[in-house]
């Protein structure tokens, strides 16, 4: 599943291509990637509405028009988003075509089909997304070490699986946990209860830092974007640890282990980890 980088780079690639555009019509293929409201609703309610901006919410995007009703994406597991001209060969598995009227179309693909999107008037509570019961942005403020060990540092689940809690910090996944517990040097089968003060601050500094590093090794241009069909922006040779187990640590040169932790396969160093 796409994480906050990822995220974040289709939302930068895409955003200036769309802002300021109208949306002249809607076509839905499987009404089922529409979760609210119906199909039929969706495409006329966005028909002849002007983009505004775009906007990334943890793993979700925004396309905030306007009339100040916004359209929620989530990618889920394969979802994809191209802009590409009216006559650009069509990506098999292509669920959704937004025709605008620069010229372009924005397309929505998703091979598993597990991706949704939302439209929501300026007045209309958001009840269906989930966007409201996320935690913090690793960006904000707010993502602080009091703020961390205030709502981890009692529990007794693993310091990875308390990373991937939504509910306490927004878009990030099992790839990033393993590169951020990395660069902290925390092994990630600890229990958060048993982090120290400095270690809380060492992860709060971590977090945002790790995040941009991945966001500005995954910069792409429109073009590449678009030559690559939206799947070869991911940072894969820049990760340090996830995937790489059984290979030697780039800091210390012993040999990375994997090990499954709360379901979810992790790779840590044994030796730079505490």
């Amino acid at each position: 599943m796409p994480e906050l980088p990822e995220v974040e780079t289709v939302k930068n690639v895409i955003e200036p291509q769309i802002q300021g555009a109208v949306i002249e019509n809607v076509i839905v293929r499987r009404s089922e990637v529409i979760a609210h409201p119906m199909a039929d609703e969706f495409c006329r309610k966005a028909a002849g509405q002007t983009i505004s901006s775009m906007a990334r919410r943890g793993k979700f995007l925004i396309i905030r028009l306007k009339n100040k009703s916004r359209i929620i994406l989530h990618l889920r597991m394969t979802g994809c988003l191209l802009v590409t001209p009216p006559d650009y060969p069509e990506e098999k598995h292509t669920h959704l075509v937004m025709r605008l009227n620069n010229q372009t179309e924005l397309r929505f693909s998703d091979t598993r089909r597990f991706g949704r999107f939302w439209l929501l008037q300026s007045d209309e509570a958001d009840t269906y997304s989930g966007i409201g019961k996320l935690g913090v942005e690793p960006f904000s403020a707010e993502c602080s070490a009091a703020y961390l060990q205030a709502r981890l540092g009692k529990r007794k689940k693993t310091i990875k699986a308390c990373l991937l809690d939504q509910h306490v910090l927004a878009g990030i996944g099992n790839i990033y946990a393993d590169e951020i517990l990395f660069a902290a040097g925390i092994r990630p089968s600890r229990s958060a209860k048993s982090l120290t003060k400095s270690e809380w601050q060492c992860l709060a500094e971590t977090i945002p830092q790790s995040l941009s590093w991945y966001i500005e090794k995954n910069r792409i241009t429109a073009e590449e974007y678009l030559q690559t069909k939206g799947q070869d922006y991911r940072n894969t040779p820049y990760l340090q640890v996830y995937g790489h187990a059984g290979e030697p640590c780039p800091q210390c040169g012993n040999l990375l282990t994997r090990a499954v932790i709360g379901g979810r396969s992790s790779v840590y160093c044994p030796a730079c980890q505490k």
